[in-house]
């Protein structure tokens, strides 16, 4: 019917200014294409960083109507949106929750999300800090690294990368968050974000050699976050 489906890759935001790539500007194209009679709307999709499900509309009202859906879900106890990720350590348990408190912290001439694992009431009120919860399950792991299933209970700008540091596991391709995990004769340890600026992720020799990089070619690693599935009402 009205409803179009497309896999997003990484580093692909979708909204843009003029004259920048983005999903935005790419839907006059799509619609020529396509030969559809009515303009595209963007329903849902994964953040600029991630690659996955982007769930576009040709009808107005089935936009509306669906975003609504998807904004009221975790009042209800649903959750529409699975994720599965790559990441740089297994967890110590095959499946849980990570519960923490995110919030924004200017960190030098740029802002970080940065964890607050015990956030006091007046911050909470006065929304400085968000509670957040992700679900996750450990789908497969081998040499070091895991396939996580992830499942989002609550929504903040980057929570799964932050949720995935607190496993001490971060994820492949993530250069922002992955320093707050350090290592002492091969055991994680979580650092906190003053001692452990950002820079591109460090990687050991073996998977260097198993992912055929080389170290100057690991800024160029994407984010291994995808929005797998997303549930329709």
């Amino acid at each position: 019917g009205a409803l179009l489906a497309l896999s997003k890759p990484s580093g692909l935001p979708i909204l843009g200014r003029p004259g920048d790539l983005s999903l935005e500007a790419l839907l006059p194209a799509l619609r020529r294409r396509l030969g559809l009679a009515a303009e595209l709307h963007v329903v849902k999709a994964p953040a600029r960083e991630y690659s996955g499900l982007v769930l576009l509309s040709s009808c107005y009202h089935t936009t509306k109507k669906l975003q609504q859906f998807f904004t009221n879900a975790r009042w209800r106890g649903q959750y529409p949106a699975t994720y599965r990720a790559i990441t740089v350590g297994v967890p110590a348990e095959a499946e849980g929750e990570i519960s923490t408190g995110l919030c924004w912290q200017q960190q030098g001439d740029r802002a970080m999300v940065v964890p607050v694992p015990a956030p006091g009431r007046r911050s909470l009120a006065r929304k400085d800090v968000k509670r957040t919860l992700t679900c996750y399950r450990v789908l497969s792991a081998v040499g070091g690294c895991a396939l996580l299933q992830l499942q989002p209970r609550t929504a903040f700008p980057e929570q799964l990368q932050v949720h995935l540091t607190q496993l001490l596991c971060p994820a492949l391709g993530d250069h922002k968050h992955s320093s707050r995990v350090g290592r002492v004769l091969g055991v994680p340890f979580f650092v906190t974000l003053e001692a452990a600026p950002t820079h591109t992720q460090v990687l050991d020799e073996e998977l260097l050699s198993r992912l055929g990089l080389s170290p100057r070619q690991l800024h160029h690693l994407p984010l291994h976050i995808h929005l797998q599935e997303l549930v329709l009402p």
